[in-house]
Order: C-alpha cells, then sequence, then structure tokens
C-alpha cells in the first residue's frame, strides 16, 4: 500500500496511519507527501520504523 499524503512534520499521523493499516494486514510500500519539513523530523521518525520515504519538495526551518 502507498500512503499518500500532503505534508510530512512530526509524522505522528503518518506513523499512526501506518500503525492502523498494518493492524488490518496491509503492507506499507512507501510513504509519499508533497512537502517535507525535514528540521522537525518526521521522515527520520518513519524511517526508523522501517518505512520508505519520499517527498516533492522539503523546506527547511521550521
Amino acid at each position: 500500500m502507498l500512503l499518500v499524503d500532503d505534508l510530512i512534520a512530526t509524522g505522528g499521523t503518518a506513523e499512526a496511519a501506518c500503525k492502523l493499516i498494518e493492524k488490518i494486514g496491509g503492507e506499507i510500500v512507501e510513504c509519499c507527501f508533497v512537502i517535507d519539513l525535514p528540521d522537525i523530523g518526521g521522515r527520520k521518525r518513519l524511517e526508523k520504523h522501517g518505512h520508505k520515504v519520499f517527498a516533492l519538495c522539503e523546506f527547511e526551518g521550521d
């Protein structure tokens, strides 16, 4: 399954969505976002749990 969202900041919402999908038997192939705010750490949070992450663009700073 491909998880798609507009923005990744802290990664909390995406992490919760991944857990729910996995709980019902789904497998997350990749998490995709339009915007990544890398200084807030959401990408690292998801990658720490073994998820592949892709974003179209990044905006540094918080």
